[in-house]
């Protein structure tokens, strides 16, 4: 996997104020927009990107009192991933008592000038969390930053996206990178009960999870059953349990190893 990442002294970073707590694995990554204006200009000037950064981790510092920016890695329109705090080191901007589960990515954009995420950013956001799985003992969770705290953050358009398992721009809803071979391709809607949801998706997902040993009946009806088999699956993959057949809940249904 290759990734374009900005490490932070080609940035500029400031030192951080003391030593980092060591993060030995998480359950993923938590998404993040800025919350505030972000100049739509960037998306054609580069150092743009680089001076927001600057100003970001300014005031985390100056302005929070935190050590350093409070994200893992920041996302910019660019395809680039700027090294925050990094690999195996606690974020602190997922929120108190939130940071040890959960890396912390920032795509660049806001809740006014520009807030529609760019393809880039999208790429941007993927390609960290594919380095923190690789290298930062992450697991499959990719949530917001309002799953779990009361905040807007990531915005609508990016949450939008997470909900929708995070597809890599051009792979037409599959998850995050390509889905390996025979892996069918994520139909595009989340499988949930209730109430029951019904048709060919259920069923190919019902007949999968039988493949794997489950005891669930294959009738393409998404009940409280087959909700049940979702959950204790999810909870085996280390994800976060909440029933629903999304994106990344699919592709584990063919791509995970046997248990």
């Amino acid at each position: 996997m290759a990734i374009d990442l900005v490490i932070r002294r080609d940035w500029g970073a400031r030192a951080p104020r003391g030593g980092y707590t060591q993060l030995g694995s998480t359950k993923g990554v938590k998404v993040h927009y800025t919350g505030g204006q972000v100049d739509p200009g960037i998306v054609g000037n580069h150092a743009g990107c680089v001076s927001l950064v600057k100003s970001i981790q300014g005031y985390h510092m100056d302005g929070n009192g935190w050590m350093d920016i409070g994200y893992s890695f920041v996302a910019c329109p660019h395809r680039k991933v700027f090294e925050g705090r990094g690999l195996h080191h606690l974020p602190a901007a997922n929120g108190a008592g939130l940071n040890a589960g959960h890396y912390a990515v920032l795509g660049l954009v806001g809740n006014a000038g520009l807030v529609q995420p760019p393809d880039g950013v999208l790429h941007a956001i993927l390609d960290a969390i594919e380095y923190v799985r690789q290298n930062g003992g992450a697991g499959n969770e990719i949530k917001g930053h309002r799953d779990g705290y009361s905040t807007d953050c990531p915005g609508e358009p990016l949450y939008a996206w997470v909900k929708r398992g995070a597809p890599r721009p051009g792979t037409g809803g599959d998850g995050p990178g390509q889905p390996e071979p025979g892996t069918p391709p994520f139909p595009g809607r989340l499988l949930k009960y209730p109430p029951v949801m019904r048709g060919d998706d259920v069923r190919t997902w019902q007949q999968q999870m039988k493949k794997r040993g489950w005891d669930i009946e294959v009738d393409g009806a998404y009940g409280s059953d087959s909700r049940d088999v979702c959950r204790r699956f999810q909870r085996e993959q280390g994800v976060d349990d909440d029933g629903i057949v999304g994106a990344v809940t699919w592709r584990l249904a063919w791509e995970a190893p046997p248990s």
